[in-house]
This record gives structure tokens, sequence and C-alpha cells, in this order.
């Protein structure tokens, strides 16, 4: 097994990051995906704030629950 090293960008801190940028993506993603398919029309912007906030939450949760032990 791989282990991470502090202070130094290995493999195992390399795709911890590239995980956690995919993660953090889905919200800005997700919310431009429905706009473009014209489902959602979001002219609030607090709403909007939320929406794009509350979804990599989302995402990693589900990550993690599915991922176990």
């Amino acid at each position: 097994m791989e282990r991470q090293i502090a202070r130094s960008f290995d493999k195992v801190t390399l795709k911890k990051i590239g995980k956690g940028a995919l993660i953090s993506l889905t919200g800005g993603a997700i919310l431009g995906l429905l706009d473009y398919v014209g489902t959602l029309d979001i002219s609030n912007p607090i709403l909007a704030t939320i929406a794009v906030s509350i979804t990599p939450t989302i995402v990693n949760t589900i990550k993690e629950w599915m991922k176990g032990s």
C-alpha cells in the first residue's frame, strides 16, 4: 500500500488533490448543465450559490458512503 509523504507531491497526494478538484467542480458543472438543457433557470443568485455549495458536499458524502472501510 502506498503511503502519503508529508510536504511532498507524491502519487498519493496528487491523486487525492485530483479527486478533491473533481468533487469541488461538480457544483458548477451541475448548475451549468441544468441551465444548458433548460431545465433550470436560476435568476436568484442566493439560490444559485446554495445549489453550487451543497452539490460537492453531497457528491463527497455519497463517495465516502460507497467507499466504506
